[in-house]
């Protein structure tokens, strides 16, 4: 019997909000860890100390409104559906479809309704989405999470709880780009941190900011 990677989607449908939540617990762990544990209080240790605190948590911040707002921004617009009642348009004077419908029935003796009924387009470039049961405009590819076509599909992804298509494919990006710039910045400001851990025989700090910034390092 053929294996069928999409009975995983019900699976993926069913994570929804969890992983916003997860993103959320990631966010909130690395914020405690930089801000409250490490940076917050050498801003008051006065000197060198203090102006890289401050910098590190100028720069922290910046870029963490930057990647709260891509992510939400990516979860919340609408990858690109197929608008409600689409079908491929025809000139009603001269009976004529437009180049990609023409090309699609030239030389068959189906019209668009005739093609429509039978479920089948006529030629492979007109497409019918076998899934929503209806047209599929060119570029559309179905989502068998979303379950509906989707413009320019890059994935679905489950970190976003969304699909990646023309509408929210910037965002995406945007967001890949600040986790990044955030995960560097955060690893190098608790690299110093981490190698003291090995290094110095006194251990700095309570076993509770300890374990977290082993985490927020790990992540």
């Amino acid at each position: 019997m053929a294996w069928n990677v999409f009975k995983f989607c019900t699976t993926l449908r069913a994570l929804g909000s969890i992983m916003i939540v997860l993103v959320l617990g990631i966010v909130g762990v690395t914020y405690y860890v930089i801000v409250v544990a490490n940076y917050g209080p050498a801003l008051f240790h006065g000197g060198l100390d203090s102006f890289v605190a401050l910098l590190v948590l100028v720069l922290f911040h910046s870029l963490l409104v930057m990647l709260l707002w891509s992510y939400f921004t990516t979860v919340l617009t609408d990858p690109g559906g197929v608008p409600p009642n689409w079908r491929p348009s025809i000139d009603e004077e001269s009976g004529d479809a437009d180049p990609l419908v023409r090309l699609a029935h030239e030389g068959t003796g189906l019209d668009l309704n005739q093609s429509a009924m039978l479920g089948e387009p006529a030629n492979p470039r007109t497409r019918v989405c076998r899934k929503c049961n209806w047209f599929k405009p060119p570029r559309y590819h179905h989502c068998s999470v979303c379950r509906r076509c989707i413009l320019k599909m890059d994935h679905h992804c489950v970190w976003v709880v969304n699909c990646v298509g023309a509408l929210n494919y910037k965002y995406f990006l945007l967001f890949l780009f600040y986790t990044f710039l955030v995960t560097t910045l955060v690893t190098s400001s608790l690299l110093p941190q981490f190698i003291a851990f090995f290094t110095d025989g006194e251990k700095n700090g309570t076993p509770e900011t300890l374990v977290a910034t082993f985490v927020a390092f790990g992540i």
